[in-house]
């Protein structure tokens, strides 16, 4: 197995166990099942853990990021009980310092997609029906 196999692992298991908490353990409002965490990366000495997380698009681009800067907030207030279940739950010694971050990869690919468009470029499936 190669280098970073076991940060992997930990990744995931520390990113069922922050979901399961958005779903059943944490009371704070900010903190819905709207929430989603995308991906948990932890450094190679395990001592920190990277948590994008994303809140489904529900308003105006405005409300959207005061409601990811809300979420934010939330989370950093609920960084040390997050910790302490994940040491629970994984029994591990000592759990990784959280790092809560906005994931922006949905934004960036809408952005990707919305210049592709207004580029005109044809696919090979309207080069196709054209020849027809």
């Amino acid at each position: 197995m190669g280098r970073g196999y076991r940060q992997g692992r930990l990744g995931e298991e520390i990113r069922r166990v922050i979901s399961e908490l958005l779903f059943h353990g944490l009371k704070d409002p900010r903190l819905s099942p709207m929430v989603s965490i995308t991906a948990v990366e932890v450094t190679s000495d395990n001592s920190y853990a990277t948590c994008y997380f994303t809140v489904l698009d529900m308003g105006t681009p405005e409300e959207n990021q005061e409601r990811l800067e809300d979420t934010l907030r939330a989370f950093e207030k609920a960084k040390g009980y997050i910790r302490n279940e994940i040491s629970r739950q994984i029994k591990m010694r000592h759990a990784p310092e959280l790092i809560f971050k906005i994931d922006r990869s949905m934004e960036y690919g809408r952005h990707i997609s919305g210049i592709l468009d207004t580029l005109d470029i044809k696919h090979d499936e309207d080069e196709e029906e054209d020849e027809e």
